[in-house]
Protein backbone atom coordinates (compact mmCIF):
# COMPACT_ATOMS: atom_id res chain seq x y z
CA UNK A 1 0.00 0.00 0.00
CA UNK A 2 2.47 2.53 1.17
CA UNK A 3 4.90 1.13 -2.25
CA UNK A 4 1.69 2.44 -4.27
CA UNK A 5 1.39 5.46 -2.81
CA UNK A 6 5.32 6.42 -3.25
CA UNK A 7 4.95 4.86 -6.81
CA UNK A 8 2.38 7.64 -7.54
CA UNK A 9 3.99 10.35 -5.92
CA UNK A 10 7.16 9.69 -8.10
CA UNK A 11 4.85 9.19 -11.17
CA UNK A 12 3.23 12.70 -10.75
CA UNK A 13 6.85 14.34 -10.32
CA UNK A 14 8.57 12.42 -13.28
CA UNK A 15 5.71 13.54 -15.23
CA UNK A 16 5.85 16.99 -14.11
CA UNK A 17 9.76 17.46 -14.42
CA UNK A 18 9.63 15.93 -18.01
CA UNK A 19 6.93 18.60 -18.81
CA UNK A 20 8.85 21.11 -17.47
CA UNK A 21 11.83 19.80 -19.26
CA UNK A 22 10.30 19.46 -22.57
CA UNK A 23 8.87 22.94 -22.73
CA UNK A 24 12.16 24.42 -21.26
CA UNK A 25 13.75 22.34 -24.51
CA UNK A 26 11.16 24.56 -26.50
CA UNK A 27 11.96 27.71 -25.19
CA UNK A 28 15.65 27.48 -25.04
CA UNK A 29 16.02 29.17 -28.63
CA UNK A 30 13.33 32.29 -27.08
CA UNK A 31 15.67 32.16 -23.71
CA UNK A 32 18.58 32.68 -25.49
CA UNK A 33 17.28 35.44 -27.68
CA UNK A 34 15.60 37.03 -24.52
CA UNK A 35 19.48 37.26 -23.26
CA UNK A 36 20.76 38.24 -26.48
CA UNK A 37 17.77 41.43 -26.54
CA UNK A 38 19.19 42.09 -23.00
CA UNK A 39 22.59 42.34 -23.61
CA UNK A 40 21.82 44.11 -26.62
CA UNK A 41 19.57 46.64 -24.91
CA UNK A 42 22.46 47.22 -22.43
CA UNK A 43 24.85 47.94 -24.68
CA UNK A 44 22.86 50.66 -26.56
CA UNK A 45 21.75 51.98 -23.26
CA UNK A 46 25.45 52.67 -22.56
CA UNK A 47 26.20 54.17 -25.65
CA UNK A 48 23.28 56.65 -25.87
CA UNK A 49 23.90 57.79 -22.65
CA UNK A 50 26.81 59.20 -23.19
CA UNK A 51 25.87 60.70 -26.26
CA UNK A 52 22.35 62.38 -24.23
CA UNK A 53 25.31 63.62 -21.27
CA UNK A 54 27.36 65.01 -23.97
CA UNK A 55 24.35 66.69 -25.62
CA UNK A 56 22.70 67.89 -22.37
CA UNK A 57 25.54 69.92 -20.76
CA UNK A 58 26.01 71.45 -23.85
CA UNK A 59 21.86 72.49 -23.44
CA UNK A 60 21.74 73.06 -19.75
CA UNK A 61 25.27 73.87 -18.62
CA UNK A 62 24.82 72.07 -15.82
CA UNK A 63 26.39 68.42 -15.19
CA UNK A 64 24.04 67.02 -12.74
CA UNK A 65 20.76 67.80 -14.38
CA UNK A 66 22.75 66.21 -17.60
CA UNK A 67 23.84 62.81 -15.87
CA UNK A 68 19.82 62.35 -13.97
CA UNK A 69 18.30 62.67 -17.29
CA UNK A 70 20.75 60.63 -19.23
CA UNK A 71 20.58 57.54 -16.35
CA UNK A 72 17.15 58.38 -16.53
CA UNK A 73 16.84 57.80 -20.16
CA UNK A 74 19.12 55.00 -19.57
CA UNK A 75 17.10 52.97 -17.04
CA UNK A 76 14.02 53.23 -19.94
CA UNK A 77 16.15 51.89 -22.22
CA UNK A 78 17.07 49.14 -20.37
CA UNK A 79 13.89 48.36 -18.96
CA UNK A 80 12.50 48.25 -22.66
CA UNK A 81 14.37 45.79 -23.77
CA UNK A 82 14.29 43.53 -20.37
CA UNK A 83 10.23 43.92 -21.07
CA UNK A 84 10.31 42.60 -24.52
CA UNK A 85 13.13 39.95 -23.66
CA UNK A 86 9.88 38.53 -20.94
CA UNK A 87 7.84 38.63 -23.60
CA UNK A 88 9.79 35.59 -25.72
CA UNK A 89 10.05 33.63 -22.99
CA UNK A 90 6.41 33.78 -22.06
CA UNK A 91 6.17 36.10 -19.14
CA UNK A 92 4.00 38.71 -20.50
CA UNK A 93 2.30 38.00 -16.91
CA UNK A 94 4.86 38.66 -14.98
CA UNK A 95 5.58 42.15 -17.40
CA UNK A 96 2.26 43.42 -15.78
CA UNK A 97 2.79 42.83 -12.51
CA UNK A 98 6.08 44.05 -13.07
CA UNK A 99 4.44 47.53 -14.15
CA UNK A 100 2.06 47.59 -11.73
CA UNK A 101 4.42 47.26 -9.08
CA UNK A 102 6.63 49.54 -9.94
CA UNK A 103 3.49 52.14 -10.13
CA UNK A 104 2.85 51.04 -6.65
CA UNK A 105 6.22 51.70 -5.25
CA UNK A 106 6.81 55.04 -7.03
CA UNK A 107 3.41 56.40 -5.88
CA UNK A 108 4.58 55.80 -2.15
CA UNK A 109 7.99 56.99 -2.78
CA UNK A 110 6.70 60.30 -4.13
CA UNK A 111 4.42 60.44 -1.07
CA UNK A 112 7.47 59.70 0.99
CA UNK A 113 9.50 61.53 -0.54
CA UNK A 114 7.26 64.67 -1.71
CA UNK A 115 9.35 67.39 -0.40
CA UNK A 116 12.34 66.33 -1.73
CA UNK A 117 10.69 65.33 -5.17
CA UNK A 118 9.35 68.84 -5.55
CA UNK A 119 12.46 70.14 -4.80
CA UNK A 120 14.09 67.71 -7.19
CA UNK A 121 11.48 68.74 -10.00
CA UNK A 122 11.97 72.42 -9.75
CA UNK A 123 15.65 72.23 -10.14
CA UNK A 124 15.18 70.18 -13.09
CA UNK A 125 12.62 72.57 -14.60
CA UNK A 126 14.83 75.77 -13.93
CA UNK A 127 18.18 73.70 -15.60
CA UNK A 128 15.85 73.86 -18.12
CA UNK A 129 14.22 77.32 -18.16
CA UNK A 130 17.47 79.18 -17.18
CA UNK A 131 15.85 81.73 -14.80
CA UNK A 132 19.48 82.88 -13.43
CA UNK A 133 22.96 81.23 -14.03
CA UNK A 134 26.20 81.42 -11.60
CA UNK A 135 27.01 84.98 -10.77
CA UNK A 136 23.67 86.14 -10.97
CA UNK A 137 22.55 88.56 -8.70
CA UNK A 138 18.91 87.77 -7.98
CA UNK A 139 16.15 88.63 -5.85
CA UNK A 140 13.09 86.23 -4.65
CA UNK A 141 11.20 86.69 -1.60
CA UNK A 142 13.63 86.74 1.24
CA UNK A 143 16.32 85.59 -0.94
CA UNK A 144 18.60 88.79 -2.05
CA UNK A 145 22.41 87.99 -3.31
CA UNK A 146 24.84 86.42 -6.05
CA UNK A 147 24.07 82.91 -7.18
CA UNK A 148 27.46 81.13 -6.39
CA UNK A 149 26.05 77.10 -7.02
CA UNK A 150 22.84 75.53 -8.67
CA UNK A 151 22.14 71.74 -7.67
CA UNK A 152 19.56 70.04 -8.39
CA UNK A 153 17.25 70.20 -5.18
CA UNK A 154 18.80 73.69 -4.12
CA UNK A 155 20.65 76.79 -5.04
CA UNK A 156 23.43 78.18 -2.92
CA UNK A 157 23.16 82.72 -2.96
CA UNK A 158 25.54 84.58 -1.45
CA UNK A 159 23.95 87.72 0.38
CA UNK A 160 25.06 90.62 0.52
CA UNK A 161 25.78 90.94 4.40
CA UNK A 162 28.56 87.90 3.45
CA UNK A 163 26.26 84.37 4.18
CA UNK A 164 25.82 81.76 2.41
CA UNK A 165 21.84 80.67 2.10
CA UNK A 166 21.22 77.23 0.58
CA UNK A 167 17.69 77.98 -1.03
CA UNK A 168 15.45 74.64 -1.35
CA UNK A 169 14.42 75.11 -5.38
CA UNK A 170 10.80 74.91 -4.77
CA UNK A 171 10.66 78.39 -3.15
CA UNK A 172 12.96 79.87 -6.43
CA UNK A 173 10.34 77.99 -8.50
CA UNK A 174 7.12 78.95 -6.86
CA UNK A 175 8.25 82.89 -6.35
CA UNK A 176 8.84 85.77 -8.70
CA UNK A 177 12.52 85.75 -9.46
CA UNK A 178 14.25 89.45 -10.39
CA UNK A 179 17.41 88.80 -12.20
CA UNK A 180 19.34 91.84 -11.68
CA UNK A 181 22.42 90.55 -14.26
CA UNK A 182 19.83 89.64 -17.68
CA UNK A 183 19.52 93.37 -18.60
CA UNK A 184 22.86 94.49 -17.01
CA UNK A 185 20.85 97.94 -15.78
CA UNK A 186 19.18 99.13 -12.90
CA UNK A 187 17.38 102.11 -12.20
CA UNK A 188 18.31 104.29 -8.76
CA UNK A 189 15.31 105.96 -7.37
CA UNK A 190 16.39 109.12 -4.93
CA UNK A 191 13.47 111.37 -3.16
CA UNK A 192 14.73 114.94 -2.32
CA UNK A 193 12.44 117.75 -1.23
CA UNK A 194 13.00 121.62 -2.16
CA UNK A 195 11.24 124.71 -0.05
CA UNK A 196 8.34 126.00 -1.73
CA UNK A 197 10.36 128.94 -2.00
CA UNK A 198 12.47 127.92 -4.80
CA UNK A 199 11.54 126.75 -8.66
CA UNK A 200 11.06 123.10 -9.15
CA UNK A 201 12.04 123.57 -13.08
CA UNK A 202 15.38 125.17 -12.03
CA UNK A 203 16.15 122.33 -9.53
CA UNK A 204 15.28 119.71 -12.40
CA UNK A 205 17.66 120.94 -14.68
CA UNK A 206 20.91 121.76 -12.26
CA UNK A 207 20.38 118.25 -10.62
CA UNK A 208 19.93 116.33 -14.16
CA UNK A 209 23.01 118.31 -15.35
CA UNK A 210 25.33 117.28 -12.26
CA UNK A 211 24.40 113.72 -12.50
CA UNK A 212 24.89 113.28 -16.34
CA UNK A 213 28.41 114.48 -15.49
CA UNK A 214 28.94 111.74 -13.61
CA UNK A 215 30.89 108.51 -15.40
CA UNK A 216 28.44 105.96 -13.63
CA UNK A 217 25.68 107.55 -15.09
CA UNK A 218 24.10 105.67 -18.38
CA UNK A 219 21.59 106.30 -20.51
CA UNK A 220 21.79 110.17 -19.94
CA UNK A 221 18.58 111.18 -22.08
CA UNK A 222 16.58 108.85 -19.68
CA UNK A 223 18.03 110.63 -16.33
CA UNK A 224 14.37 112.63 -15.04
CA UNK A 225 13.46 114.66 -12.47
CA UNK A 226 9.33 114.66 -10.80
CA UNK A 227 7.65 116.46 -9.11
CA UNK A 228 5.99 114.04 -6.74
CA UNK A 229 3.72 115.21 -4.13
CA UNK A 230 3.81 118.27 -2.00
CA UNK A 231 4.94 117.58 1.46
CA UNK A 232 4.13 119.35 4.87
CA UNK A 233 7.52 121.70 4.37
CA UNK A 234 8.54 121.17 0.86
CA UNK A 235 8.07 120.22 -2.81
CA UNK A 236 8.80 116.60 -2.84
CA UNK A 237 11.17 115.68 -6.27
CA UNK A 238 12.25 112.29 -7.27
CA UNK A 239 14.99 111.56 -8.83
CA UNK A 240 15.97 108.71 -11.32
CA UNK A 241 18.97 107.69 -13.45
CA UNK A 242 20.69 104.82 -14.34
CA UNK A 243 23.58 102.27 -13.94
CA UNK A 244 25.64 99.58 -14.92
CA UNK A 245 24.79 96.86 -12.72
CA UNK A 246 27.12 94.72 -11.53
CA UNK A 247 29.51 97.36 -12.50
CA UNK A 248 32.52 99.01 -11.17
CA UNK A 249 30.43 101.29 -9.20
CA UNK A 250 28.22 99.04 -7.16
CA UNK A 251 24.42 100.17 -6.48
CA UNK A 252 24.88 101.44 -2.93
CA UNK A 253 28.11 103.24 -4.03
CA UNK A 254 26.52 104.99 -6.91
CA UNK A 255 23.45 106.05 -4.67
CA UNK A 256 25.97 107.61 -2.09
CA UNK A 257 27.59 109.34 -4.93
CA UNK A 258 24.07 110.59 -5.86
CA UNK A 259 23.05 111.62 -2.98
CA UNK A 260 26.20 113.97 -1.75
CA UNK A 261 26.41 115.48 -5.28
CA UNK A 262 22.46 116.66 -5.35
CA UNK A 263 23.29 118.22 -1.84
CA UNK A 264 26.09 119.89 -3.14
CA UNK A 265 24.31 120.90 -5.92
CA UNK A 266 21.48 122.63 -4.75
CA UNK A 267 23.47 124.63 -1.88
CA UNK A 268 25.60 125.59 -4.46
CA UNK A 269 22.68 126.71 -6.44
CA UNK A 270 21.59 128.62 -3.44
CA UNK A 271 18.45 125.93 -3.66
CA UNK A 272 17.09 125.10 -0.07
CA UNK A 273 16.77 121.40 1.37
CA UNK A 274 14.24 122.13 3.90
CA UNK A 275 14.14 120.62 7.41
CA UNK A 276 10.59 120.68 8.97
CA UNK A 277 8.64 124.01 9.39
CA UNK A 278 6.19 124.86 11.48
CA UNK A 279 4.18 128.14 10.75
CA UNK A 280 1.48 129.31 13.13
CA UNK A 281 -1.28 130.96 11.41
CA UNK A 282 -4.64 132.24 13.49
CA UNK A 283 -8.08 131.73 11.32
CA UNK A 284 -9.25 129.05 8.86
CA UNK A 285 -8.73 130.66 6.38
CA UNK A 286 -5.55 132.51 6.80
CA UNK A 287 -5.22 135.26 9.32
CA UNK A 288 -2.86 136.95 11.24
CA UNK A 289 0.30 135.13 12.08
CA UNK A 290 1.82 135.00 15.07
CA UNK A 291 5.07 137.47 14.37
CA UNK A 292 2.45 140.17 13.38
CA UNK A 293 0.31 140.00 16.06
CA UNK A 294 2.98 140.76 18.91
CA UNK A 295 4.04 144.15 18.31
CA UNK A 296 0.06 144.87 18.13
CA UNK A 297 -0.27 143.19 21.39
CA UNK A 298 2.36 145.42 22.60
CA UNK A 299 1.03 148.47 21.56
CA UNK A 300 -2.00 148.16 23.35
CA UNK A 301 -0.93 147.18 26.71
CA UNK A 302 1.47 150.12 26.14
Amino acid sequence: MEFDVFNRFWELIHEKLQIWIELGIKLLPNVFLAIVITILFIFIAKITSRVVVTLLKRLFDSEQIAVLLASIFKIIIISIGGFIALEFVGLSGTVTSILAGAGIIGLAIGFAFQDMTENLIAGIVMGIRKPFLIGDIVEADDVFGTIRTINLRNTIVETFSGQLETVPNKLLFRNIITNYSTLGIRKIEIPVGISYADDPEKAERVIADALNSCDFVIKKEETAIYAESFGDSSINLLVWFWIKYPGETGFMQARHKAISLIQKTLSDEDILIPFPIRTLDFGAKGGEKLDSMLPTKNRIER
